[in-house]
């Protein structure tokens, strides 16, 4: 192939960026850096600090949602990945099963399931154990937010764990490692950019979502991305929206960059790149 058809080759995906990447990223500079008039105007930065802790909040949440994420996708992953090659098709795609659905319709079912009259208060009722208010509050979001996007967890960790060389294991065993120390000394830092790559993937959105929030936390749990969609969708200030948007998206990016200077040097499936 030559060097004419190669360069060819890179145009969809550079459009691609151009139109949904780049561009978006223009618009909400643009609104962001100007007033509703469209001259230049940082009179919406100057209201962000009104929403530091709506901010903070959001960051706590997204914190409990990757920490939970990790304390059960990490276990999962590393079991799945010393399974028989069929046993670990079949279980990675029952990870993969609820992600086929709609978002929204995932959501509903744990409206369901959590509700005052849902399935697991209606059980508990039936064993006359009285019932549990679980919906509309902070551990129904969080619970949300594990079960929507703990598979974007599971698959990066499960991918590098599942390409170890198992040499490296006997040779741990070999020198005399324990199962204990030769998880600790090789198999935790092989894993890390998988670590690291789902940590991204479930912080990310768990900071920045709206839906979650307004079904399961019925509206007393305000998020930084219930604002932002309030902005767009009710108050009709886009510049507002697009500042919160902006610092929104600086503080993920910070984030990314701290993760990846813990994953400077480290190579393997999965790592974080930006």
């Amino acid at each position: 192939m030559n060097k004419l058809s190669l360069r060819l080759l890179d145009k969809p995906y550079l459009i691609w960026s151009l139109l949904f990447t780049v561009a978006p990223l223009i618009m909400v500079a643009y609104y962001a850096l100007t007033d509703k008039s469209g001259a230049f105007s940082l009179s919406s930065f100057s209201q962000i600090p009104n929403y530091f802790s709506t901010i903070l909040l959001s960051v706590l949440y997204g914190l409990a949602a990757t920490v939970i994420c990790i304390l059960l996708g990490y276990p999962f992953a590393y079991f799945l990945s010393k399974h028989t090659v069929r046993t670990q098709r079949t279980m990675v795609l029952l990870v993969m099963l609820p992600m086929w659905m709609n978002f929204l319709i995932r959501t509903y079912s744990l409206m369901t399931i959590l509700g005052d009259s849902g399935v697991i208060n209606s059980l508990l009722s039936a064993l006359h154990l009285g019932k549990a208010h679980m919906i509309n509050t902070s551990g129904a979001v969080i619970l949300g937010m594990v079960y929507n996007f703990l598979p974007y967890m599971i698959l990066p960790i499960y991918s590098v764990l599942s390409k170890i060389d198992n040499s490296l294991l006997e040779a741990a065993q070999d020198l005399g490692s324990n199962r204990v120390h030769t998880f600790r000394r090789v198999i935790l830092p092989l894993s890390v950019p998988g670590l690291l790559s789902g940590i991204t993937m479930v912080f990310v959105p768990c900071v920045s979502t709206f839906y979650i929030t307004q079904k399961l936390g019925g509206g007393q749990i305000v998020l930084i991305g219930d604002v932002i969609e309030n902005q767009f969708q009710s108050a009709n200030n886009y510049n507002l929206g697009a500042a919160l948007s902006f610092v929104l998206m600086i503080l993920i990016f910070i984030c990314l960059g701290v993760i990846n200077h813990f994953d400077d040097g480290k190579e393997g499936d999965g790592g974080v790149v930006i």
